[in-house]
């Protein structure tokens, strides 16, 4: 892929992998400029989604950025709080991520998924005006459907490891799987 071809990629929409009635609808913070050339979430070798979703038994195997499709299989899915791409998520406005914010409240009204993930806990504060938001389960309910702020996998986020994350994962993966209650504590802030 060229720099020229990324450049490119820039405001480009990258479809969602979604349907009605999902255990989990995982959502991205937007995609980046790998995932617009590609049309694929977390394209980008250094995102530690597709490991990290496969280590937290959401997936039998790790799936690759271009089966992301077989999502749909294991009633999983994936969106964006913001559906344009950019080089980094810094180049999004505080009042692009509330309308994202709003604009994915409806999606999740009209799709219904148990859980809504939201994969990044910056975003999720911003989206949804909850500054003091942590990693974990939230109060917050869209309809029936429970919400959970996640780790954001990006290689960036030194905060959390591969294994940290995916301990956080599988918390969601238990709840979402109705596995009696287990402690919900929250791990880093990040």
């Amino acid at each position: 892929m060229t720099p020229e071809e990324l450049l490119a990629a820039r405001d480009r929409l990258v479809p969602d992998v979604v349907a009605g009635g999902l255990r989990v609808l995982f959502c991205g913070i937007n995609p980046g400029l790998m995932s617009a050339v590609t049309g694929h979430h977390f394209a980008r070798p250094g995102n530690r989604f597709w490991p990290v979703l496969h280590l937290s038994g959401f997936t039998p195997r790790q799936l690759r950025p271009a089966e992301q499709d077989e999502l749909l299989s294991y009633g999983l899915g994936i969106t964006n709080v913001v559906a344009r791409a950019s080089a980094r998520a810094d180049e999004i406005s505080d009042e692009e991520f509330r309308e994202g914010g709003r604009l994915l409240t409806a999606k999740v009204e009209l799709l219904r998924p148990q859980w809504l993930a939201v994969v990044g806990i910056t975003a999720y504060r911003t989206a949804f005006g909850e500054r003091k938001a942590v990693v974990g389960p939230q109060e917050r309910m869209i309809g029936e459907t429970r919400v959970w702020a996640l780790p954001n996998p990006s290689g960036l986020n030194a905060h959390w490891t591969a294994q940290t994350m995916a301990e956080e994962y599988a918390r969601l993966r238990a709840a979402a799987e109705g596995v009696p209650d287990q402690p919900l504590k929250a791990g880093p802030s990040r």
